[in-house]
């Protein structure tokens, strides 16, 4: 299945760059907290890919790229998750999962369930490799693999149908944004040292914000 859709490549001089990958990194940093929920909710549904996917098959390799380093890093400082042993394997599949869904979006120009498999398929296959080399144990570099295969399928239909959403009304992200960045906020109460992460632009600036968004 395939839809027609306007795919973007912001520049790092667009401040629009900056906006998406704050909301994108947003998104990252509240879904693991809510897959964590869940026994083993982490290795099971692979969230912090999720959005860095979107961001990077939607906006660009750029907007992808800040999404990539932030989530990961933001994510460990705030809550020592992932743990710094993994987080240079995590860090390699997030940028490769950026270069493969910015570039099936630039060849395939639209977004297609045949492409997301594409990404999928390769950012995991190629970062396992790294993985290995990294740890030295190939049973442990295959662990999403194991174990992460419904969050590779959440990857791929659910990035369908959230870039499709996205499509239908670019103002989407503004409007399921709200909850993300509340629960931002209420983290932000927590870690004061990390408030900063979290401006308030929407509160005082909504309107500027949807212009950006059009």
């Amino acid at each position: 299945m395939e839809t027609s859709v306007k795919l973007y490549s912001l520049p790092f001089g667009n401040v629009k760059t900056y906006l998406f990958a704050l909301l994108f990194v947003a998104g990252n940093i509240a879904l693991p907290q809510l897959c964590h929920l869940v026994p083993a909710g982490g290795p099971t549904l692979l969230p912090i890919y999720f959005f860095t996917l979107i961001a990077a098959y939607k906006y660009g390799f750029k907007v992808g790229l800040l999404t990539a380093i932030l989530s990961p890093v933001i994510n460990h400082l705030l809550f020592a998750m992932p743990a710094a042993a993994v987080l240079p394997a995590i860090l390699i599949k997030s940028g490769l999962l950026v270069g493969a869904a910015a570039l099936a979006a630039r060849y395939a120009k639209n977004i297609s369930l045949l492409a997301l498999l594409g990404v999928v398929l390769s950012y995991q296959i190629i970062g396992t490799a790294f993985e290995w080399a990294l740890c030295g144990n190939f049973f442990l570099a295959v662990q999403d693999f194991r174990m992460g295969i419904p969050g590779m399928l959440i990857q791929w239909f659910g990035g369908y149908v959230l870039l499709k959403a996205i499509a239908k009304n670019q103002a989407y992200i503004l409007k399921q944004y709200p909850l993300i960045l509340k629960l931002c906020s209420h983290t932000a109460d927590t870690y004061p040292q990390f408030a900063d992460v979290y401006p308030k632009a929407w509160d005082r600036h909504p309107q500027t914000i949807n212009k950006v968004f059009s």
